[in-house]
Protein backbone atom coordinates (compact mmCIF):
# COMPACT_ATOMS: atom_id res chain seq x y z
CA UNK A 1 0.00 0.00 0.00
CA UNK A 2 2.76 2.40 0.97
CA UNK A 3 4.54 1.69 -2.33
CA UNK A 4 1.45 2.77 -4.24
CA UNK A 5 1.29 5.92 -2.15
CA UNK A 6 4.93 6.72 -2.82
CA UNK A 7 4.47 6.21 -6.56
CA UNK A 8 1.40 8.45 -6.57
CA UNK A 9 3.29 11.12 -4.62
CA UNK A 10 6.21 10.89 -7.05
CA UNK A 11 3.88 11.29 -10.02
CA UNK A 12 2.27 14.38 -8.49
CA UNK A 13 5.51 16.00 -7.33
CA UNK A 14 7.24 15.50 -10.68
CA UNK A 15 4.20 16.60 -12.74
CA UNK A 16 5.62 20.05 -13.56
CA UNK A 17 8.52 18.35 -15.35
CA UNK A 18 6.66 15.92 -17.58
CA UNK A 19 2.92 16.64 -17.72
CA UNK A 20 2.88 19.95 -19.69
CA UNK A 21 5.04 18.49 -22.47
CA UNK A 22 2.84 15.40 -22.74
CA UNK A 23 -0.29 17.51 -22.92
CA UNK A 24 1.21 19.71 -25.65
CA UNK A 25 1.94 16.55 -27.66
CA UNK A 26 -1.65 15.35 -27.21
CA UNK A 27 -3.04 18.71 -28.28
CA UNK A 28 -0.86 18.60 -31.40
CA UNK A 29 -2.40 15.24 -32.27
CA UNK A 30 -5.89 16.71 -31.93
CA UNK A 31 -5.01 19.61 -34.21
CA UNK A 32 -3.49 17.27 -36.81
CA UNK A 33 -6.79 15.43 -37.07
CA UNK A 34 -8.61 18.66 -37.94
CA UNK A 35 -6.76 19.12 -41.21
CA UNK A 36 -7.14 15.58 -42.49
CA UNK A 37 -4.62 13.83 -44.68
CA UNK A 38 -3.98 16.62 -47.20
CA UNK A 39 -1.90 18.82 -44.87
CA UNK A 40 1.84 19.15 -45.54
CA UNK A 41 4.17 20.62 -42.90
CA UNK A 42 7.23 22.68 -43.88
CA UNK A 43 10.15 22.42 -43.55
CA UNK A 44 10.27 18.67 -44.12
CA UNK A 45 12.54 16.01 -45.62
CA UNK A 46 11.59 16.93 -49.20
CA UNK A 47 11.50 20.70 -48.72
CA UNK A 48 14.20 21.75 -46.29
CA UNK A 49 14.73 25.20 -44.81
CA UNK A 50 16.64 26.35 -47.89
CA UNK A 51 13.50 25.98 -50.02
CA UNK A 52 11.02 27.03 -47.32
CA UNK A 53 10.54 30.57 -48.60
CA UNK A 54 10.46 29.40 -52.20
CA UNK A 55 7.38 27.27 -51.55
CA UNK A 56 5.84 29.85 -49.21
CA UNK A 57 6.18 32.50 -51.95
CA UNK A 58 4.83 30.35 -54.79
CA UNK A 59 1.96 32.04 -56.68
CA UNK A 60 -0.20 28.93 -56.27
CA UNK A 61 0.20 28.93 -52.47
CA UNK A 62 -2.29 31.77 -52.22
CA UNK A 63 -5.49 30.16 -50.96
CA UNK A 64 -6.34 31.36 -47.49
CA UNK A 65 -9.47 29.82 -46.00
CA UNK A 66 -11.42 27.80 -48.53
CA UNK A 67 -10.71 24.09 -48.37
CA UNK A 68 -8.72 23.92 -45.11
CA UNK A 69 -9.98 22.20 -42.00
CA UNK A 70 -7.96 24.66 -39.91
CA UNK A 71 -10.09 27.47 -41.33
CA UNK A 72 -13.16 26.21 -39.49
CA UNK A 73 -11.15 26.38 -36.28
CA UNK A 74 -9.75 29.87 -36.83
CA UNK A 75 -13.07 31.25 -38.00
CA UNK A 76 -14.59 29.86 -34.82
CA UNK A 77 -12.01 31.60 -32.64
CA UNK A 78 -11.91 34.88 -34.60
CA UNK A 79 -15.66 35.49 -34.79
CA UNK A 80 -17.37 37.82 -35.34
CA UNK A 81 -16.41 38.59 -38.89
CA UNK A 82 -13.67 36.12 -39.89
CA UNK A 83 -15.05 36.15 -43.43
CA UNK A 84 -13.85 39.78 -43.80
CA UNK A 85 -10.74 39.55 -41.65
CA UNK A 86 -7.86 40.63 -43.85
CA UNK A 87 -5.77 37.60 -42.97
CA UNK A 88 -8.55 35.21 -44.04
CA UNK A 89 -9.84 36.86 -47.23
CA UNK A 90 -9.14 35.04 -50.45
CA UNK A 91 -7.01 36.79 -53.08
CA UNK A 92 -8.93 39.16 -55.33
CA UNK A 93 -10.44 42.68 -55.52
CA UNK A 94 -12.02 42.52 -52.07
CA UNK A 95 -8.72 41.59 -50.42
CA UNK A 96 -6.93 44.39 -52.27
CA UNK A 97 -9.59 46.90 -51.20
CA UNK A 98 -9.30 45.87 -47.56
CA UNK A 99 -5.48 45.77 -47.65
CA UNK A 100 -5.34 49.34 -49.03
CA UNK A 101 -7.52 50.59 -46.18
CA UNK A 102 -5.37 48.82 -43.59
CA UNK A 103 -2.17 50.31 -45.01
CA UNK A 104 -3.72 53.78 -44.96
CA UNK A 105 -4.80 53.49 -41.31
CA UNK A 106 -1.39 52.15 -40.26
CA UNK A 107 0.58 54.80 -42.13
CA UNK A 108 2.25 57.84 -40.57
CA UNK A 109 5.62 59.41 -39.78
CA UNK A 110 7.86 57.02 -37.90
CA UNK A 111 8.56 59.39 -35.02
CA UNK A 112 4.82 59.97 -34.51
CA UNK A 113 4.02 56.26 -34.52
CA UNK A 114 6.75 55.62 -31.95
CA UNK A 115 5.86 58.60 -29.76
CA UNK A 116 2.20 57.60 -29.70
CA UNK A 117 3.14 54.14 -28.43
CA UNK A 118 5.32 55.67 -25.71
CA UNK A 119 2.53 58.01 -24.66
CA UNK A 120 -0.07 55.20 -24.47
CA UNK A 121 2.39 53.06 -22.50
CA UNK A 122 3.05 55.87 -20.07
CA UNK A 123 -0.64 56.37 -19.37
CA UNK A 124 -1.15 52.70 -18.53
CA UNK A 125 1.99 52.52 -16.37
CA UNK A 126 0.77 55.53 -14.41
CA UNK A 127 -2.27 53.46 -13.43
CA UNK A 128 -0.43 50.21 -12.71
CA UNK A 129 2.81 51.22 -10.95
CA UNK A 130 1.62 51.99 -7.44
CA UNK A 131 4.60 50.82 -5.39
CA UNK A 132 8.28 50.01 -5.42
CA UNK A 133 7.65 46.63 -7.05
CA UNK A 134 4.59 45.51 -9.01
CA UNK A 135 3.71 41.94 -10.01
CA UNK A 136 2.05 41.83 -13.43
CA UNK A 137 1.19 39.52 -16.29
CA UNK A 138 2.92 41.21 -19.19
CA UNK A 139 0.28 40.44 -21.78
CA UNK A 140 -2.41 41.83 -19.47
CA UNK A 141 -0.27 44.91 -18.84
CA UNK A 142 0.13 45.63 -22.53
CA UNK A 143 -3.44 44.99 -23.71
CA UNK A 144 -4.74 48.43 -22.63
CA UNK A 145 -1.68 50.06 -24.21
CA UNK A 146 -2.39 48.69 -27.67
CA UNK A 147 -6.14 49.11 -27.27
CA UNK A 148 -5.53 52.85 -26.86
CA UNK A 149 -2.92 52.86 -29.63
CA UNK A 150 -5.07 51.29 -32.33
CA UNK A 151 -8.09 53.32 -31.24
CA UNK A 152 -6.07 56.48 -31.96
CA UNK A 153 -4.97 55.13 -35.35
CA UNK A 154 -8.57 54.33 -36.33
CA UNK A 155 -10.44 57.28 -34.85
CA UNK A 156 -7.74 59.95 -34.61
CA UNK A 157 -8.51 60.89 -30.99
CA UNK A 158 -7.58 59.76 -27.46
CA UNK A 159 -9.25 56.53 -26.39
CA UNK A 160 -12.02 56.88 -23.76
CA UNK A 161 -11.98 54.35 -20.93
CA UNK A 162 -15.27 52.79 -22.03
CA UNK A 163 -13.87 51.97 -25.46
CA UNK A 164 -10.60 50.69 -23.99
CA UNK A 165 -12.42 48.29 -21.69
CA UNK A 166 -14.54 46.96 -24.56
CA UNK A 167 -11.50 46.47 -26.79
CA UNK A 168 -9.47 44.75 -24.08
CA UNK A 169 -12.38 42.50 -23.12
CA UNK A 170 -12.84 41.41 -26.73
CA UNK A 171 -9.14 40.93 -27.53
CA UNK A 172 -8.47 39.05 -24.30
CA UNK A 173 -11.41 36.74 -25.00
CA UNK A 174 -10.07 35.95 -28.47
CA UNK A 175 -6.50 35.19 -27.40
CA UNK A 176 -7.60 33.26 -24.32
CA UNK A 177 -9.72 30.94 -26.43
CA UNK A 178 -6.99 30.68 -29.09
CA UNK A 179 -4.59 29.42 -26.42
CA UNK A 180 -7.31 27.12 -25.07
CA UNK A 181 -7.06 28.52 -21.54
CA UNK A 182 -10.71 29.59 -21.62
CA UNK A 183 -13.83 29.25 -23.72
CA UNK A 184 -14.95 32.02 -26.07
CA UNK A 185 -17.75 34.41 -25.07
CA UNK A 186 -19.67 35.75 -28.11
CA UNK A 187 -21.72 38.14 -25.97
CA UNK A 188 -18.55 39.85 -24.74
CA UNK A 189 -17.40 40.30 -28.31
CA UNK A 190 -20.81 41.56 -29.41
CA UNK A 191 -20.58 44.51 -27.00
CA UNK A 192 -17.59 45.85 -28.93
CA UNK A 193 -19.38 45.17 -32.23
CA UNK A 194 -22.33 47.35 -31.16
CA UNK A 195 -20.00 50.14 -30.06
CA UNK A 196 -18.07 50.11 -33.34
CA UNK A 197 -21.31 49.98 -35.34
CA UNK A 198 -22.39 53.26 -33.75
CA UNK A 199 -19.04 54.89 -34.51
CA UNK A 200 -18.98 53.69 -38.12
CA UNK A 201 -22.57 54.83 -38.70
CA UNK A 202 -21.61 58.26 -37.34
CA UNK A 203 -18.68 58.49 -39.78
CA UNK A 204 -16.07 58.72 -37.02
CA UNK A 205 -13.37 56.59 -38.68
CA UNK A 206 -10.58 58.86 -39.93
CA UNK A 207 -10.18 57.05 -43.28
CA UNK A 208 -12.81 55.78 -45.74
CA UNK A 209 -13.63 52.13 -45.07
CA UNK A 210 -13.56 49.51 -47.85
CA UNK A 211 -16.38 50.24 -50.28
CA UNK A 212 -16.55 46.55 -51.22
CA UNK A 213 -17.83 45.73 -47.71
CA UNK A 214 -21.33 46.25 -46.37
CA UNK A 215 -21.72 48.44 -43.24
CA UNK A 216 -21.84 45.32 -41.04
CA UNK A 217 -18.78 43.90 -42.76
CA UNK A 218 -16.94 47.20 -42.29
CA UNK A 219 -17.55 46.94 -38.53
CA UNK A 220 -16.32 43.34 -38.48
CA UNK A 221 -13.27 44.31 -40.51
CA UNK A 222 -12.29 46.99 -37.98
CA UNK A 223 -12.97 44.70 -35.05
CA UNK A 224 -11.00 41.78 -36.45
CA UNK A 225 -8.02 43.53 -38.01
CA UNK A 226 -7.30 46.32 -35.53
CA UNK A 227 -9.05 45.54 -32.25
CA UNK A 228 -8.40 41.82 -32.38
CA UNK A 229 -5.26 40.92 -34.32
CA UNK A 230 -3.55 44.29 -33.89
CA UNK A 231 -4.08 44.46 -30.13
CA UNK A 232 -3.37 40.77 -29.51
CA UNK A 233 -0.24 40.51 -31.64
CA UNK A 234 1.36 43.68 -30.31
CA UNK A 235 0.56 42.66 -26.73
CA UNK A 236 2.09 39.24 -27.33
CA UNK A 237 5.16 40.79 -28.96
CA UNK A 238 5.70 43.14 -26.02
CA UNK A 239 5.16 40.32 -23.52
CA UNK A 240 7.87 38.23 -25.23
CA UNK A 241 10.21 41.20 -25.53
CA UNK A 242 9.88 42.33 -21.92
CA UNK A 243 10.04 38.78 -20.56
CA UNK A 244 13.25 38.15 -22.51
CA UNK A 245 14.72 41.35 -21.06
CA UNK A 246 13.52 40.37 -17.58
CA UNK A 247 15.46 37.10 -17.86
CA UNK A 248 18.58 38.61 -19.45
CA UNK A 249 19.52 41.62 -17.31
CA UNK A 250 22.74 42.34 -19.23
CA UNK A 251 20.77 42.68 -22.46
CA UNK A 252 18.23 44.92 -20.71
CA UNK A 253 21.00 47.12 -19.25
CA UNK A 254 22.69 47.51 -22.63
CA UNK A 255 19.38 48.35 -24.32
CA UNK A 256 18.54 50.93 -21.65
CA UNK A 257 21.87 52.62 -22.33
CA UNK A 258 21.91 52.20 -26.13
CA UNK A 259 18.63 52.52 -28.02
CA UNK A 260 20.26 51.42 -31.28
CA UNK A 261 20.62 47.92 -29.79
CA UNK A 262 16.84 47.53 -29.97
CA UNK A 263 16.86 46.19 -33.54
CA UNK A 264 19.03 43.23 -32.54
CA UNK A 265 16.93 42.55 -29.44
CA UNK A 266 13.69 42.59 -31.44
CA UNK A 267 15.10 40.39 -34.21
CA UNK A 268 16.27 37.81 -31.69
CA UNK A 269 12.98 37.90 -29.76
CA UNK A 270 10.97 37.34 -32.93
CA UNK A 271 13.36 34.60 -34.04
CA UNK A 272 13.09 32.61 -30.84
CA UNK A 273 9.46 33.46 -30.05
CA UNK A 274 7.69 34.09 -33.39
CA UNK A 275 4.14 35.34 -33.03
CA UNK A 276 2.94 32.85 -35.63
CA UNK A 277 3.34 29.19 -34.82
CA UNK A 278 2.05 27.84 -38.11
CA UNK A 279 0.75 29.79 -41.10
CA UNK A 280 -1.45 27.73 -43.39
CA UNK A 281 -2.10 28.28 -47.08
CA UNK A 282 -4.23 26.31 -49.55
CA UNK A 283 -2.84 25.60 -53.01
CA UNK A 284 -5.02 26.96 -55.83
CA UNK A 285 -2.96 25.09 -58.43
CA UNK A 286 -0.35 22.35 -58.62
CA UNK A 287 3.12 23.18 -57.25
CA UNK A 288 5.87 21.10 -58.82
CA UNK A 289 8.73 20.64 -56.37
CA UNK A 290 10.81 18.40 -58.61
CA UNK A 291 10.35 15.75 -61.28
CA UNK A 292 8.96 13.27 -58.76
CA UNK A 293 7.07 15.46 -56.31
CA UNK A 294 4.07 17.72 -56.93
CA UNK A 295 1.79 19.35 -54.40
CA UNK A 296 -1.67 19.05 -55.96
CA UNK A 297 -4.24 21.85 -55.95
CA UNK A 298 -6.23 21.83 -52.72
CA UNK A 299 -3.29 20.84 -50.53
CA UNK A 300 -3.06 22.56 -47.14
CA UNK A 301 0.48 23.84 -46.65
CA UNK A 302 1.49 24.47 -43.03
CA UNK A 303 4.59 26.64 -42.61
CA UNK A 304 6.18 26.27 -39.17
CA UNK A 305 7.87 29.50 -38.13
CA UNK A 306 9.57 28.05 -35.00
CA UNK A 307 11.08 25.15 -36.95
CA UNK A 308 12.28 27.42 -39.74
CA UNK A 309 13.74 30.02 -37.37
CA UNK A 310 15.67 27.31 -35.55
CA UNK A 311 17.66 26.39 -38.67
CA UNK A 312 20.80 28.07 -39.94
CA UNK A 313 21.74 29.54 -36.55
CA UNK A 314 24.40 28.51 -34.05
CA UNK A 315 22.83 27.51 -30.71
CA UNK A 316 19.32 28.33 -31.93
CA UNK A 317 17.77 27.64 -28.51
CA UNK A 318 19.81 30.45 -26.88
CA UNK A 319 18.56 34.04 -26.67
CA UNK A 320 21.49 36.00 -28.10
CA UNK A 321 20.81 39.39 -29.73
CA UNK A 322 24.54 39.75 -30.46
CA UNK A 323 24.25 37.08 -33.19
CA UNK A 324 22.67 39.76 -35.41
CA UNK A 325 25.87 41.79 -35.39
CA UNK A 326 27.32 39.16 -37.75
CA UNK A 327 24.21 37.70 -39.39
CA UNK A 328 22.27 39.61 -42.03
CA UNK A 329 18.52 39.48 -41.51
CA UNK A 330 17.80 39.30 -45.25
CA UNK A 331 19.90 36.19 -45.75
CA UNK A 332 19.01 34.43 -42.49
CA UNK A 333 16.15 32.03 -41.90
CA UNK A 334 14.13 34.81 -40.36
CA UNK A 335 10.63 35.91 -41.40
CA UNK A 336 9.00 37.50 -38.33
CA UNK A 337 6.44 39.32 -40.51
CA UNK A 338 5.98 36.61 -43.14
CA UNK A 339 7.19 36.72 -46.73
CA UNK A 340 6.66 39.69 -49.02
CA UNK A 341 5.19 37.56 -51.82
CA UNK A 342 2.46 35.94 -49.71
CA UNK A 343 0.45 38.03 -47.26
CA UNK A 344 3.13 39.68 -45.13
CA UNK A 345 1.95 41.27 -41.90
CA UNK A 346 0.45 44.68 -42.81
CA UNK A 347 2.10 46.15 -39.71
CA UNK A 348 5.64 45.14 -40.74
CA UNK A 349 6.71 48.81 -40.81
CA UNK A 350 4.65 50.09 -37.87
CA UNK A 351 5.42 47.28 -35.41
CA UNK A 352 9.17 47.87 -34.85
CA UNK A 353 8.59 51.61 -34.50
CA UNK A 354 5.76 51.23 -32.01
CA UNK A 355 7.48 48.45 -30.06
CA UNK A 356 10.62 50.59 -29.78
CA UNK A 357 8.63 53.48 -28.33
CA UNK A 358 6.75 51.30 -25.85
CA UNK A 359 9.86 49.41 -24.73
CA UNK A 360 11.79 52.62 -24.18
CA UNK A 361 9.02 54.00 -21.98
CA UNK A 362 8.91 50.81 -19.88
CA UNK A 363 12.68 50.67 -19.35
CA UNK A 364 12.78 54.36 -18.49
CA UNK A 365 10.47 53.68 -15.53
CA UNK A 366 11.13 50.11 -14.37
CA UNK A 367 13.51 47.17 -14.45
CA UNK A 368 11.74 43.88 -15.26
CA UNK A 369 12.63 40.63 -13.46
CA UNK A 370 11.18 37.16 -14.04
CA UNK A 371 12.05 33.50 -13.47
CA UNK A 372 9.08 31.86 -15.21
CA UNK A 373 9.12 29.45 -18.13
CA UNK A 374 9.30 31.36 -21.43
CA UNK A 375 7.63 29.53 -24.30
CA UNK A 376 6.47 30.70 -27.71
CA UNK A 377 2.77 30.31 -26.94
CA UNK A 378 3.16 31.93 -23.49
CA UNK A 379 -0.17 30.73 -22.02
CA UNK A 380 0.95 32.08 -18.63
CA UNK A 381 0.70 35.63 -20.04
CA UNK A 382 4.20 36.37 -18.75
CA UNK A 383 4.32 36.82 -14.96
CA UNK A 384 6.92 39.47 -14.18
CA UNK A 385 8.12 41.82 -11.44
CA UNK A 386 8.41 45.48 -12.40
CA UNK A 387 10.83 47.24 -10.06
CA UNK A 388 11.03 51.00 -10.17
CA UNK A 389 14.28 51.96 -11.88
CA UNK A 390 15.10 54.53 -9.19
CA UNK A 391 14.32 52.13 -6.28
CA UNK A 392 16.12 48.80 -6.93
CA UNK A 393 15.41 45.86 -4.63
CA UNK A 394 18.10 44.22 -2.43
CA UNK A 395 19.43 41.06 -4.18
CA UNK A 396 18.15 38.78 -1.41
CA UNK A 397 14.60 40.04 -1.63
CA UNK A 398 14.69 39.82 -5.41
CA UNK A 399 15.89 36.22 -5.15
CA UNK A 400 13.04 35.31 -2.79
CA UNK A 401 10.44 36.87 -5.09
CA UNK A 402 12.03 35.12 -8.06
CA UNK A 403 11.84 31.76 -6.31
CA UNK A 404 8.16 32.35 -5.54
CA UNK A 405 7.45 33.18 -9.21
CA UNK A 406 9.31 30.09 -10.42
CA UNK A 407 7.50 27.63 -8.13
CA UNK A 408 4.08 29.18 -8.73
CA UNK A 409 4.59 29.15 -12.49
CA UNK A 410 5.62 25.48 -12.56
CA UNK A 411 2.50 24.37 -10.69
CA UNK A 412 0.23 26.70 -12.63
CA UNK A 413 1.61 25.10 -15.78
CA UNK A 414 0.41 21.67 -14.64
CA UNK A 415 -3.17 22.79 -14.10
CA UNK A 416 -3.16 25.04 -17.16
CA UNK A 417 -1.95 22.27 -19.47
CA UNK A 418 -4.84 20.03 -18.39
CA UNK A 419 -7.31 22.89 -18.91
CA UNK A 420 -5.85 23.51 -22.38
CA UNK A 421 -6.25 19.86 -23.32
CA UNK A 422 -9.86 19.69 -22.18
CA UNK A 423 -11.03 23.07 -23.49
CA UNK A 424 -8.99 22.76 -26.67
CA UNK A 425 -10.59 19.43 -27.48
CA UNK A 426 -14.07 20.78 -26.72
CA UNK A 427 -13.58 23.81 -28.99
CA UNK A 428 -11.97 21.82 -31.80
CA UNK A 429 -14.92 19.43 -31.84
CA UNK A 430 -17.42 22.30 -31.62
CA UNK A 431 -15.73 24.18 -34.46
CA UNK A 432 -15.59 21.01 -36.54
CA UNK A 433 -19.31 20.50 -36.04
CA UNK A 434 -20.22 24.13 -36.88
CA UNK A 435 -18.01 24.22 -40.02
CA UNK A 436 -18.13 28.03 -40.15
CA UNK A 437 -15.71 28.39 -43.06
CA UNK A 438 -16.96 25.33 -44.91
CA UNK A 439 -20.60 26.40 -44.69
CA UNK A 440 -19.72 29.93 -45.79
CA UNK A 441 -17.98 28.73 -48.94
CA UNK A 442 -20.84 26.34 -49.63
CA UNK A 443 -23.01 29.42 -50.26
CA UNK A 444 -20.49 32.14 -51.29
CA UNK A 445 -17.73 32.48 -53.84
CA UNK A 446 -14.19 33.53 -52.89
CA UNK A 447 -15.15 37.22 -53.12
CA UNK A 448 -18.06 36.88 -50.70
CA UNK A 449 -20.78 36.94 -53.36
CA UNK A 450 -23.75 34.60 -52.79
CA UNK A 451 -23.67 31.66 -55.16
CA UNK A 452 -26.54 31.62 -57.63
CA UNK A 453 -28.34 28.34 -57.91
CA UNK A 454 -29.65 27.18 -61.26
CA UNK A 455 -33.47 27.21 -61.41
CA UNK A 456 -34.99 23.74 -60.96
CA UNK A 457 -35.68 21.76 -64.11
CA UNK A 458 -39.22 20.88 -65.23
CA UNK A 459 -38.61 17.30 -64.17
CA UNK A 460 -37.52 18.39 -60.66
CA UNK A 461 -40.61 20.59 -60.31
CA UNK A 462 -43.01 17.81 -61.34
CA UNK A 463 -41.27 15.34 -59.05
Amino acid sequence: MWVTGLLAAAVVLTAPRWLPARVVALRAKVFEKVNGDNAVMFPNAAVGPDRFQEVYSHPAANGRSRGAGLSDLFWYWLSPGPEVHQEHLEAGPRYEDVARTTRALLAGPGDVLSATAARCTGRVLDEVLTGRVTLVRLRDLMMPVWAEYFYELVFGEPCPREARDLIVGHADDVVTSLKCTGLRHPARRARLTRYLARRVAAGDVRRPLPASLSPTEQVHYLQGTFFNTGVVQMSEAMAHLLLALAQHPRVAARLAADESYFTHVLDETMRLYPLFGIAHRVTTGDIELDERTTLPAGSVLCFSYPDYHATGHARPEVFDPDRWEEVRVRTAHHIPFGVAANRPCPAWRLSPLALRGATGEVLRRVTPHSTVRHTRSLPSRGPCLLVRADQPLPPRRLAVLGAFLRVRDRWEDVWRSVVQLVLGTVMVLHAHRLRLAGRYFDTHDTQGRPLRREPPSTQEITE
